[in-house]
């Protein structure tokens, strides 16, 4: 599909349809990036006394929260939003329904997913909160050159056997100019058969899990393979945490920048870093506060757990929502102007943390430095059961030998403590989470955050 077509036909017209308030989002998006800090921080407060307004009128879960914190709705401040004690992802699973907005304009759509722990989160969205996510990444994606309509690839979870609603997506994807790969099946036929459907395509923009496009990068690279896509702008990674050595691969293969994006199921869209690198916040839509763990804010610079409020979510309010990510805010403004707050890092979510049996926090590079440095190893996975003992999944190439064992224990053992038991496990492959995500580190262990 010629891009203007798509642009300027078939997505207005699929938005229409949905009703779903996108480009009149997008229109106000483009504008409002531009406001200083201090304006955009007013259009939050205007958004968040609806937002809480709402969720007083119609979530009973909320009202009565509100109610019992004393919080001041007509005169807020950021300050007095604090009064209001945060909601955490058990109270939204135990207390989902209580909280939806049943009868929202526009409708209410249930919504499921996994999530890093496995116990199910069920919640409810909107129109307005599609809208948001779909807005947001469109200005993103025009940071980078790229445009609605624009071929974009999608290394993405699919299912192997398409029913009618997703032979209908697929058939609505084409149509936008979208190609879409299996982020569940990276065998390497598939990933060859990947590469070569990609320069085919000719993307202007690569979209997908990072862990997933730099296994793909990494294939390309083992295969010597040269990849030739000249109209490709930007490679867009999402899902979990980007790490420079990822990074500095997949644009090494592409031969473009890669800007990582960051959000979840239950907020949305939350932030896309632009072309200085600076990762910038959706404002407009989404509210961070970062906490100490008593709850305290931090001062920017310093790392604590993102509590956020999502001001489309009226459907579902999330309202100082404990997300579990941990991120430090930066005192920097956008280097192109924009009044977006920036953050400076997000390290990760607390599961993706081990936990030292002195109680202390170990970033999760702490344990993957060790497996990389072993000659060997294919891929891994690190799995915390406990405080004390670790187990270890790992797919090996022909460098492998049983000496490695020794040295991945006595590592573990100089980083986490003599006491500990790591037990390693041989594996044909790492099969990706139920989500598509192929999670290097999993704790099982709380971090206190």
């Amino acid at each position: 599909m010629h891009p203007f077509i798509s642009r300027n036909i078939v997505y207005p017209l699929q938005e229409k349809l949905l009703n779903r308030p996108t480009f009149s989002y997008l229109k106000e998006l483009e504008k409002t990036q531009w406001l200083s800090r201090e304006e955009i921080e007013t259009l939050q407060l205007k958004k968040l006394r609806t937002l809480l307004k709402i969720a007083n009128e119609h979530c009973r879960w909320h009202s009565t929260r509100i109610l019992e914190s004393g919080i001041d709705l007509e005169n807020l401040t950021f300050t007095e939003l604090q009064k209001l004690p945060p909601m955490s992802k058990t109270d939204a699973q135990q207390h989902g329904e209580q909280m939806a907005w049943l009868n929202v304009p526009g409708g209410i759509f249930r919504y499921t997913t996994g999530g890093s722990s496995g116990q199910p989160l069920i919640f409810h969205f909107g129109r307005y909160r599609q809208a948001s996510d779909a807005a947001g990444r469109i200005r993103a994606r025009r940071w980078w050159g790229v445009d609605v309509g624009d071929p974009e690839v999608y290394l993405w979870g699919a299912p192997v056997e398409l029913n009618k609603t997703d032979r209908i997506k697929t058939t609505r994807d084409r149509l936008l100019n979208q190609l879409v790969l299996n982020a569940f099946q990276m065998s390497p036929d598939m990933m060859s058969n990947y590469l070569t459907a990609i320069q085919k395509f000719k993307p202007k923009c690569i979209y997908g899990y990072a862990s997933s496009v730099a296994l793909l990068a990494r294939f390309a690279k083992e295969t010597d393979q040269n990849i030739e896509l000249p109209e490709l702008k930007v490679v867009c990674t999402t899902g979990e945490p980007l790490y420079a050595e990822q990074r500095q691969l997949i644009s090494e293969i592409f031969k473009v920048p890669v800007a990582n994006e960051f959000g979840s199921r239950d907020i949305g869209f939350t932030a896309h870093e632009n072309r200085h690198h600076q990762m910038l916040q959706m404002s407009e839509s989404i509210i961070i506060e970062v906490l100490d763990p008593q709850g305290k804010p931090v001062k920017p610079g310093e790392t604590g757990e993102a509590v956020m409020t999502g001001l489309c979510s009226e459907a579902q309010p999330f309202i100082r929502y404990r997300t579990g990510d941990i991120m430090k805010l930066s005192e920097e403004t956008d280097k192109d102007g924009r009044g977006l707050h920036v953050i400076e890092e997000i390290t990760g979510r607390s599961t993706d943390f081990l936990v030292h049996r002195n109680g202390s926090i170990v970033h999760a590079l702490a344990a993957i430095y060790v497996l990389r440095e072993t000659p060997g190893v294919e891929q891994f996975k690190i799995i915390q059961h406990d405080i004390d003992r670790f187990e270890i999944q790992i797919v090996a190439n022909p460098m492998w030998t049983d000496q490695a064992k020794t040295s991945i224990d006595q590592k573990f053992k100089s980083r986490f403590g003599e006491t500990c038991s790591i037990e390693i496990n041989m594996a044909e492959d790492i099969p990706p989470e139920a989500s598509g995500k192929i999670r290097q580190v999993v704790s099982k262990v709380q971090t206190g955050f």
